[in-house]
């Protein structure tokens, strides 16, 4: 059985990441209102090249576009650092 986390690494694999980091941060927000309806908590570094020259509202848009309906179901808040190879 897949963990949400080997199903974004599988959808963000469209983009090609260089580098590639995701964390389950749902522990830390037991109880919240988005917890109890089942949609965790993740934070995601990603370098890739289809960031390059892309502004961060634009990165994003790729981020969640990759992730599709994961958005809506199972992650209910999502902290993005997106860079360019050429930024790290």
């Amino acid at each position: 059985m897949s963990t949400i986390t080997d199903l974004m690494r599988e959808r963000l694999e469209q983009l090609k990441p260089l580098s590639l980091d995701i964390r389950d941060d749902s522990a830390q927000h037991a109880g919240h209102e988005g917890a109890k309806g089942g949609g965790g908590h993740y934070w995601l570094s990603i370098v890739a090249q289809a960031f390059s020259g892309k502004a961060r509202i634009q990165r994003h848009r790729l981020i969640y576009s990759a992730l599709g309906d994961l958005m809506q179901q199972k992650i209910h808040a999502l902290s993005i650092e997106a860079f360019s190879p050429e930024e790290v």
